[in-house]
């Protein structure tokens, strides 16, 4: 299991929030590139990057995530307002190696699974939980379909990867909610990223400890960015 730096982005810095919350936010640094570079000195991977603005709809970071991809020589990965295949097609082109699809995932079906099969093995999905319930729109509001339905889905349109936050949990440092990546891990084949709760490496442990082969990575935001998790430690640690 490896550990996914995240960097969020708002307005074109770094930023944290609280479940999900706009006006729970957070702003760590206005240099996303430099904090990638660190990231990837640290050893990180991968590097989890989220475009906060485009999954709200007032905005776009798409130049910002050119520069991280150009920065580093560690795999992007990429979401936030991803709405067309042209959205996927852009964020590839700026060097992404990945681009996590989310609330398309739900409310156009269709064009979602049409993009999963002309970008094959460079599309993740998002699932952003509030319990069973997958939430859409940056999080504000519900799908409208259950955990269990939108992972058979992913299956039959050939998406391998799977981004699972449980948002009650998102930016708390409450810990990983095991249960629900038990659970997420038991629904298939594919392979999964647990992202939000982690504040210190314990956490990480306690994820590791769950010995679920299917789960490759840990995303870990805000304990990075507040000191209570140290990337290179955290790295070291789970290799």
């Amino acid at each position: 299991m490896i550990v996914i730096p995240a960097i969020d982005l708002r307005g074109g810095r770094c930023v944290r929030l609280v479940q999900g919350e706009k006006a729970r936010t957070t702003v760590y640094e206005d240099d996303p590139v430099a904090r990638a570079r660190a990231f990837a000195a640290a050893g990180a991977r991968r590097i989890h990057v989220v475009d906060l603005d485009g999954a709200f709809g007032d905005g776009s970071n798409l130049e910002v995530l050119r520069a991280i991809a150009h920065a580093v020589d560690v795999p992007v990965q990429t979401g936030g307002g991803v709405r067309s295949l042209a959205d996927v097609r852009a964020r590839l082109d700026a060097g992404a190696r990945d681009v996590i699809l989310g609330t398309l995932l739900v409310e156009q079906p269709e064009t979602a699974a049409r993009i999963a099969d002309e970008f094959a093995g460079h599309i993740a999905a998002g699932i952003d939980a509030r319990g069973n319930d997958v939430a859409v729109r940056g999080w504000e509001r519900g799908g409208g379909v259950r955990v269990d339905e939108l992972l058979a889905r992913l299956e039959t349109w050939g998406i391998q990867r799977v981004i699972a936050t449980q948002i009650e949990r998102d930016g708390t440092g409450r810990g990983y909610d095991l249960d629900f990546y038990r659970y997420i891990c038991a629904n298939g084949a594919l392979r999964v990223q647990a992202s939000g709760g982690a504040h210190t490496i314990a956490d990480l442990h306690a994820l590791q400890a769950l010995a679920l082969p299917n789960l490759e990575g840990a995303i870990v935001g805000r304990a990075i960015y507040e000191g209570t998790l140290d990337l290179a430690a955290a790295v070291t640690a789970l290799a």
